[in-house]
């Protein structure tokens, strides 16, 4: 694997801010975003790939690796997305750290404690890339950008290696479950695909939560408070009253595994107007459905003591959990367990709690679990990630597509991982 390579990509790539804004209406979101694109999109032509484009409509960059084999083998793909969370992410300085010593890293911005961060122990003798500590990093996911391309610059430079076609393809606007939506799934034409979003080695991802987003508008009667007798109804008064009905235990703070949660997002109000803002999540479709009737009867109950119905409800789905469909396609887990097995990584397969563009793009027609990027604590100034993992990764996306052609050419059985 070209370490260095893939070095440059990142210290590269990091330094464009592609920080998502929910706020915008463009396709991608933010300029920065299409800056990234337009490069990615140089040096996957520097490489002579196929077919490399950017997708005025939907912002993708897409390329592919022709197959070098005469034997039939379904194409596979790989995809990561372009954007950053709602953190800083202008200027951004990435420092390297040769031969971590496992201890405390002192930046210019902040200090990652060991003692905060004990997982940092794991890393002593790699070579540490962060930020200055005044702004995120970027990993997320511009590890899983550089990742795939290094692997295909290593199938590249290993033609012996026989494989089918290869379809990676780079997405605005994740962190803010807009990109994938405009996926083109038909263009990409792969029977499945990986993400490489987050995650540390060995894990993979085969479900994720269903989610869906609460608002509920409660009108209230704003009057003088000296002559508010049975005349006022105040709306936070009844705001209160809701968050009062919903399961106390039932948070994030409180939740973990495959454990579901209501999470208030955002509240605001006066006498006579409130607005909640909820998300609800859980892994298993009926105690999902369950959790947005529960919502439905504690409003119904409400408004059935006020004269009138003054709280609606909308709720809003917006991504499914990928497990079912996964779960139809077998061979995508054990194709991904196989290559773990073959580098010696301790494989975890974990509920995702949260969402990827494979929620979408599965949705779609293109089962997409999650592999990982490796890295860690995301979406922050605390966020790391080690070049020894970045080409760990990429190795991963080699042993995928190597054996995914020996399976295709070997009577479609993987003979170690049944």
């Amino acid at each position: 694997m070209d370490i260095e390579y893939i070095k440059s990509l990142f210290l590269n790539y990091v330094q464009i801010n592609s920080r998502s804004d929910s706020q915008s209406t463009s396709t991608p979101t933010t300029a920065g975003q299409t800056k990234l694109a337009r490069l990615i999109a140089k040096d996957l032509e520097k490489l002579q790939l196929s077919e490399v484009k950017i997708n005025p409509e939907n912002g993708y960059v897409t390329a592919k690796l022709a197959g070098n084999t005469a034997k039939k083998v379904d194409p596979i793909g790989f995809i990561a997305h372009l954007d950053t969370a709602n953190f800083i992410a202008e200027n951004v300085k990435p420092i390297v750290h040769p031969n971590y010593n496992g201890g405390d890293i002192v930046l210019p911005g902040a200090t990652i404690q060991v003692s905060q961060f004990p997982e940092m122990k794991q890393l002593k003798g790699q070579t540490v890339i962060t930020s200055d500590g005044t702004t995120l990093l970027g990993t997320d996911d511009k590890a899983g950008i550089v990742e795939i391309i290094g692997a295909i610059k290593y199938l590249l430079d290993h033609p012996e290696i026989p494989h089918g076609d290869v379809k990676i393809g780079f997405g605005p606007d994740e962190e803010i479950g807009r990109g994938a939506k405009r996926f083109d799934a038909e263009d990409f034409g792969t029977r499945f695909a990986y993400t490489l979003d987050n995650g540390r080695p060995g894990d993979l991802e085969v479900e994720t939560f269903n989610g869906a987003k609460a608002e509920i508008e409660i009108s209230g009667t704003a009057v003088h408070p000296g002559n508010a007798y049975k005349t006022l109804v105040n709306a936070i008064t009844i705001a209160n009253r809701v968050l009062s009905q919903l399961p106390v235990d039932d948070v994030p703070e409180k939740s973990q595994g495959r454990q579901g949660f209501f999470l208030v997002d955002a509240i605001e109000g006066a006498v006579d107007h409130a607005k909640i803002d909820l998300i609800i999540r859980d892994f298993d479709d009926e105690q999902f459905k369950n959790r947005k009737i529960e919502l439905k009867k504690i409003i119904e109950k409400l408004n059935s003591t006020l004269d009138y119905s003054r709280s609606t409800l909308r709720i809003i789905d917006q991504y499914h959990n990928i497990g079912t469909e996964i779960k139809k396609h077998p061979e995508i887990t054990q194709l991904a367990l196989k290559v773990y097995q073959q580098m010696g990584l301790k494989p975890n397969i974990v509920p995702f709690r949260g969402g990827t563009d494979g929620n979408f793009i599965t949705k779609k027609g293109i089962p997409t679990p999650n592999l990982f990027n490796g890295g860690g604590n995301y979406h922050g100034p605390y966020e790391y990630i080690t070049v020894e993992e970045m080409a760990l990764a990429a190795q991963v996306v080699v042993g995928c597509i190597k054996n995914w052609a020996d399976y295709n050419t070997n009577s479609n059985a993987f003979s170690n991982h049944q």
